[in-house]
Parts: C-alpha cells; structure tokens; sequence
C-alpha cells in the first residue's frame, strides 16, 4: 500500500525494492528518508536502506544508528544506514511498518541520527570531510 503523505525527513519506512536487479538491493527494506519534500518532485524522495548486518569493512559512508528503531526488531539490535546506497524512489514504493491488523506506524530517527546519516551521504559522494 504505497504512502499518500509526503514523509519528512528521518522518517524510517519500509520500502519495496521488488523489480530491481542484482547487485541493487532487490526486497522489502527499512529506509530513512534523508531529503526534505523539494518543488516540482512531490512523488519522489531520497532514501538511505538501513540493514541489521555490520559492514565487513567500516566505512564512512556506513554509519550506525543509535538504536534500532524498527518496531519488529529489539531496540538495542544493531542498525547501519547504508549511505553508499542512496536511491531516489516514488512514493508508490514507500509503506509504514505494519503492527496491527489495520494500524501502521512511522518512527523518526533522532535528529542526531539524520545528521550522521547526511554526514555519511556525503561522504558517500565523495563531498565529505572524512
């Protein structure tokens, strides 16, 4: 069931990567949205997958939350934003999490948390200071 709000930044959701092909991610995952609702792209938004799994190799560009803030994960699970995997996908793609028969939720990060992950975004670019 696809988003019919624009989400703010640090937003988690679930997003359906289905349709994608190999070595892109290719399934339901959590995101973070890292962009602001911007003029004339009111169907897209910036997202950064998050994945339970460490990087191998800790890079700047892999940043690791504070908590999880997953509601079908324990809190203290660890969580690393992908920054290196930055998409610009539709809305149409987005879902909250489901956590009853008719109830969804959209947890937000903390505010720190956006700030690391936008750090490592850019690091990811090659613009950061990393």
């Amino acid at each position: 069931m696809p988003l019919k709000f624009h989400p703010r930044a640090g937003a988690l959701l679930v997003a359906d990567f289905r349709g994608f092909e190999p070595p892109e991610i290719c399934k339901r995952r959590p995101v973070v949205v890292v962009s602001p609702r911007l003029p004339n792209r009111g169907d897209l938004v910036a997202v950064v997958p998050t994945s339970t799994t460490a990087p191998i190799k800790q890079l700047p560009y892999h940043v690791k939350l504070s908590q999880n803030y997953a509601p079908w994960d324990a809190p203290d699970d660890g969580v690393w934003a992908k920054c290196d995997l930055l998409m610009n996908i539709s809305l149409k793609r987005m879902d909250g999490f489901k956590v009853g028969k008719r109830k969804w939720i959209t947890p937000a990060i903390s505010a720190a948390d956006l700030e690391n992950v936008r750090a490592g975004v850019l690091a990811a670019l090659g613009f950061g200071s990393h």
